[in-house]
């Protein structure tokens, strides 16, 4: 019975295996996500919300996560499609901060610097609120923590780059910031 078990386990872990080096185009890939994102959440690419010109970046995300996908549920709404990429960025970039703790730092930095200056260039309504609530979302909610590198020093700068964008996005002190603070917190212990 012993044997039996252990024969499972050992053939459970062989095919979970992780990949043993990063993907040769993962950091270019990530940068280049990147512009794609800002000039499509600003309006350069089609808009947010309008349920079709999310393509683009959502094809370089998935060249890396190929199981991300926008959803019915998720097109057209401005909120939920900036959620999915945002998102997808960001797992990319956890993804390179596994490889290459510092670099993945800086890029986490240089991605949350981008969306409080594309969420600040959108004329004050409704589609900015819902771009903020689709920026924070991704961030604090749907990326996948798991990712992020074991390096301490990276690891700060990145969780630091990330409640950032919380609080820079509505505002420092506000309820939103600190809810959604509290939320990747929560995620992080």
């Amino acid at each position: 019975m012993f044997r039996q078990l252990s024969n499972q386990l050992a053939a459970t872990a062989k095919t979970t295996e992780a990949p043993k080096a990063i993907a040769p185009t993962l950091r270019s890939d990530t940068y280049t996500a990147m512009d794609q994102a800002k000039s499509w959440i600003i309006g350069g690419m089609g808009q947010a919300g309008d349920g079709v010109s999310y393509g683009s970046v959502l094809a370089t995300i998935q060249k890396h996560f190929p199981d991300a996908k926008m959803g019915l549920e998720n097109m057209g709404s401005a909120e939920n499609e900036v959620s999915v990429v945002v998102c997808g960025v960001t797992n990319m970039i956890l993804e390179m901060s596994r490889w290459e703790g510092m670099a993945g730092g800086m890029a986490m930095r240089t991605w949350s610097d981008a969306l409080v200056e594309v969420h600040g260039r959108l004329p004050p309504g409704s589609r900015k609120d819902g771009v903020a609530k689709g920026i924070v979302r991704g961030v604090s909610q749907n990326t996948d923590i798991g990712l992020m590198t074991k390096e301490f020093t990276a690891k700060i700068q990145i969780i630091s780059s990330l409640k950032s964008v919380c609080s820079r996005v509505y505002g420092a002190g506000s309820a939103n910031a600190r809810q959604a603070e509290a939320v990747l917190s929560s995620r992080l212990i």
